[in-house]
């Protein structure tokens, strides 16, 4: 029902990490995520730490959800001499392709202690139901 976008993804998280690059908005940086289906609901959480809520664009497009969001430098006042920047900065993003079978306009979104949660419902039309079989005696009414 989720399906990835860029296998080279993964490739380019570690490549920022050893080489320190930020992100930027023609070539963001990846954000950390986890997905589950609990019943007729899926879940998504991207960590998202030190970036505010107004910092956050949530979109969606044709079953094709895109987070980004962008954390930019503390300013630290004239003077001020860096010892040690490990934190990431710029700009975070990532898309996920979501099934048919997902209802895209009812997904709900809340953000608390820098993760971003997303609920999305399974589609009324992909769960599953039972259908009714007719019995034998409507059958013997039917040849009558």
């Amino acid at each position: 029902m989720l399906m990835r976008t860029d296998p080279f993804r993964e490739l380019d998280r570690i490549t920022q990490q050893m080489f320190g690059t930020t992100g930027t908005w023609s070539r963001p940086s990846a954000m950390p995520m986890d997905a589950w289906r609990a019943g007729d609901t899926f879940y998504v959480q991207f960590d998202l730490p030190g970036i505010s809520a107004d910092a956050i664009d949530l979109d969606v497009e044709q079953n094709v959800l895109t987070v980004k969001a962008e954390l930019r430098p503390t300013q630290r006042g004239d003077g001020a001499e860096v010892q040690v920047s490990e934190r990431p900065l710029g700009v975070f993003s990532r898309q996920l392709f979501l099934g048919d079978t997902l209802d895209t306009e009812h997904i709900s979104a809340a953000y608390e202690a820098g993760v971003l949660t997303l609920t999305i419902p399974v589609a009324e039309t992909a769960k599953p139901r039972k259908i009714q079989i007719s019995g034998g005696s409507d059958r013997k009414e039917l040849q009558a």
